[in-house]
């Protein structure tokens, strides 16, 4: 059972928060990369509505069943690509602050694929799952009623 129902959000908070992901949605960055770190992000902060959510919409942008069910091993899996390997290192340091800061070589490996405006998307990116996760773990909206368009 929901803590918050959506319909008693402050008014704003929603919209607000949503336009950050708008943002992001426009900024060209790769939208089946970005569902595959959404999935490993909310992984780590386990997040199930949040998981119900990106499992489906990477599912709808491709993604293959394998890759999420394995994607809390990307180290050690053989097919995820050397690109996704620096994003997904680079969302979890991102995400775990607390116990390793973002290195310049984290930093210079995912230079090795984006540019510095990619770089600044990516982060923006990796910030706003992380904040959606908080606030689906505090308002505990019900996980599994997710539907793709």
């Amino acid at each position: 059972m929901a803590r918050i129902e959506f319909n008693q959000l402050p008014k704003g908070l929603y919209e607000k928060v949503f336009a950050v992901e708008q943002y992001v949605e426009s900024s060209g960055l790769d939208v089946r990369l970005l569902e595959l770190m959404r999935y490993r992000v909310s992984q780590i902060n386990h997040c199930l509505y949040c998981l119900d959510m990106h499992f489906k919409l990477a599912k709808k942008f491709g993604e293959t069943d394998l890759r999420l069910y394995s994607v809390s091993g990307w180290e050690e899996a053989p097919y995820y690509s050397e690109k996704e390997r620096a994003v997904l290192h680079f969302a979890e340091k991102l995400t775990q602050l607390n116990s390793t800061a973002v290195s310049d070589e984290d930093f210079e490996r995912l230079s090795h694929y984006f540019t510095q405006e990619e770089v600044a998307h990516l982060t923006l990116a990796v910030a706003q799952i992380n904040t959606w996760n908080r606030l689906m773990d505090t308002f505990r909206f019900e996980p599994g009623n997710f539907k793709v368009d």
